[in-house]
């Protein structure tokens, strides 16, 4: 699906930029914690970047369980939103309730990884 495809060449480029200001921009303003912080928001959006791509050039092949997939991809996106954001918010403000946030968007990634399991065992 293109719009995947977008999508996770955009979280990509994102990431890339994000991970350069945080090395550059930031090193001497954070406090290695919080750069530790904005690093595993970077990490984990560029892996989930990529498995948006996968997922665009996936709905193509799958064609019955592609409510599975849509699904996957849009709860990578969702996310990246909530676990990466709330990563580079909690960085950057140091408030630590923002830690409450993150763990919604780490139950999007695995509940976007399991679909990914069953449309493939399913359709493939």
């Amino acid at each position: 699906m293109k719009a995947f495809i977008i999508i996770g060449a955009i979280n990509a480029f994102l990431a890339v930029a994000l991970g350069a200001f945080g090395a550059h921009g930031l090193e001497d303003k954070l406090e290695p914690k919080y750069l530790d912080i904005w690093k595993t928001g970077v990490t984990y959006q560029m892996f989930h970047a990529l498995g948006i791509l996968a997922i665009g050039i996936l709905a193509g092949y799958i064609q019955q369980g592609s409510s599975l997939i849509t699904w996957s991809g849009w709860l990578m996106f969702i996310g990246i939103i909530f676990f990466s954001g709330s990563l580079y918010v909690l960085s950057v403000t140091k408030i630590g309730i923002l830690g409450a946030i993150t763990p919604i968007g780490g139950v999007a990634f695995l509940a976007a990884w399991i679909l990914v399991v069953v449309a493939a065992v399913k359709h493939l």
